[in-house]
């Protein structure tokens, strides 16, 4: 329910707060007054793009509040979606215009984004105006006006649910068909790359090793000679280096005990003489070792050329890269090998799904259609009680594809005359039994499901006397069940306000004001007989608007 609402800096209004209460508020004033401003100010509220050019002071910010009570509906979700903590049955939501003209929302003091608040507000307030009549013909909200009257909002989430995975499963099957075409299409070539690769019967680190043994038998005579050399001057029969640090170690061993500086030495060059003999050794086990064999040099340098080739083939630059290709080329055989087994499986997993969604959606429409029956029961004799009493209303199934919303297209079918061909409400309705009509759609919803705070904007228009009255009488019944609010040029619909509240403009020196005023009993009664004269209020229009008012009670 709405309960307050504070427009500050808006068009012909510099500050305005007015309190709402439960039941039917009803909103009058002159041609002009300012009822379309507030209504504009409320768009920002509801969602809207905000417009500059509306800032009365163009170096002041723009502010429109709205305190709404929200015990009757579940949020949830939306303080979960937005990280906000709930509010404990009153939300505070604030749009701000800056004079840069950039614009923000909040709700409870959060800024949230633009798309957030327009999702909640479908949920508090509903503004009804004649453009919102067209929506009748739309074969969207007709569906919605079944699912409302039916309850099937636990059931339509559980189609969605259901619908989307369906549709993934059958993404993914269309993905996996397109995927294993195109394979199947290469899979002669892949199957060449990988089994050249797998001939080739690579082995990690096999280059580095290949190159490493290359170097040494193509330079076997030169390592050899080079080694004999070594091993020569090392240890050979007269005066080698061996037998020199010998004789070295010796000397100094005698002169241990005789110059303490000396001691040890000698021992150390014989630590130097072991290490060098186990050189020698080493380097004489090398030498013999080391033997020409063109035979494997050939074979070395046909494989290094065999690798080599693959890589420039395949435009990679290591062996490790040849190695991750091949691993890659088989896993793509495997898939095509398997690509039918999968496809089996995904098939099986789609039509699993689809049958669960025909399923559901059966079930969607036969409550549909029993909600169908029911509406149109229930709209006929409120239509009839608002003139149209040779009207004829029927709603047409038929079955479509699974959507979003189940498998039924419908089709709101009226006649307003005798032997009439029923026919869809845009080809048929004048714009007046249109407004009549959602007015009757609106209070048969009203009747099973929580609706927002509904604001009628002139639905009355184009009608007059006993028809007007009738629409009053229907606006304040459904305000039993929910907050209404209705603007009005008609004295008929204004009686039965339970809170009346009057848009004035006035003048200053300097700029003209709009504002709202609530209205007493008295005020009321002057106001509705302003409504019945057109100017000068006689004491026959204040009788007539008491008896208007009484007439209601």
């Amino acid at each position: 329910m709405l309960q307050r609402l504070l427009i500050s800096n808006y068009a012909l209004i510099d500050h305005l707060e007015i309190d709402f209460s439960r039941g039917l508020t009803i909103v009058t004033g002159e041609t002009g007054a300012g009822k379309s401003i507030i209504l504009g100010a409320l768009g920002l509220i509801l969602g809207e793009r905000a417009d500059t050019s509306a800032m009365r002071d163009k170096d002041k910010k723009t502010i429109v509040e709205a305190t709404i009570n929200t015990e009757r509906f579940d949020l949830t979700s939306f303080y979960r979606d937005n990280d906000l903590d709930e509010d404990g049955g009153e939300m505070v939501i604030r749009r701000e215009i800056a004079p840069s003209g950039r614009s923000r929302a909040l709700v409870n003091d959060s800024v949230v984004p633009l798309s957030a608040l327009r999702d909640l507000m479908t949920c508090l307030v509903d503004i009804h105006s004649q453009h919102s009549n067209m929506l009748l013909a739309q074969p969207s909200f007709q569906l919605s006006v079944l699912d409302n009257i039916a309850g099937n909002a636990a059931l339509l989430a559980e189609y969605a649910t259901l619908f989307n995975n369906y549709r993934k499963a059958n993404q993914a099957l269309k993905a996996a068909q397109e995927k294993a075409a195109q394979a199947h299409a290469q899979e002669d070539y892949l199957r060449f790359q990988l089994n050249q690769l797998t001939e080739a019967k690579l082995e990690p680190e096999e280059d580095k090793e290949l190159e490493a043994e290359q170097k040494v038998l193509a330079n076997a005579a030169s390592i050899r000679e080079t080694l004999w050399d070594v091993g020569n001057s090392l240890d050979s029969e007269e005066d080698s280096t061996l037998q020199r640090l010998l004789r070295v170690a010796q000397q100094l061993e005698q002169l241990d005990g005789i110059i303490s500086d000396v001691d040890g030495m000698g021992a150390r060059v014989r630590t130097a003489l072991i290490e060098l003999q186990d050189i020698a050794q080493s380097v004489e086990s090398i030498s013999s070792n080391i033997e020409d064999n063109p035979q494997r040099l050939e074979y070395i340098e046909d494989r290094l050329n065999t690798i080599f080739s693959l890589e420039r083939k395949h435009n990679v630059t290591s062996l490790d890269e040849l190695l991750a290709l091949q691993h890659q080329l088989k896993e793509q055989i495997d898939e095509i090998d398997n690509s039918d087994e999968y496809i089996v499986q995904l098939t099986r997993q789609r039509d699993i799904l689809y049958q669960q969604v025909l399923k559901l959606a059966k079930t969607l429409s036969e409550a549909r259609r029993t909600a169908a029956k029911s509406f149109v029961e229930q709209v006929m004799p409120l239509a009839q009680e608002l003139g149209m009493k040779n009207l004829a209303f029927e709603i047409e199934f038929s079955e479509t594809s699974p959507a979003t919303t189940g498998t039924d297209a419908v089709e709101f079918k009226f006649a307003f005359n005798k032997n009439q061909k029923l026919m869809p409400v845009k080809d048929t309705a004048s714009g007046g039994e249109i407004s009549r009509l959602m007015l009757c759609v609106k209070a048969v919803i009203a009747r099973s499901v929580d609706l927002p705070t509904l604001i009628f904007d002139e639905i009355d228009t184009g009608v007059s006397g006993e028809m007007a009255s009738k629409i009053g009488a229907l606006m304040h019944d459904m305000s039993q069940r929910l907050q209404v609010i209705a603007i009005t040029h008609l004295p008929q619909v204004a009686s039965y306000a339970d809170a009346h509240l009057l848009v004035t403009k006035s003048d200053t020196e300097s700029s003209t004001l709009t504002t709202l005023m609530p209205l007493d009993e008295h005020q009321h009664v002057q106001e509705i007989a302003r409504m019945l004269s057109g100017g000068t209020i006689s004491q026959a229009a204040i009788e007539n608007a008491r008896q208007l008012i009484n007439n209601k009670c």
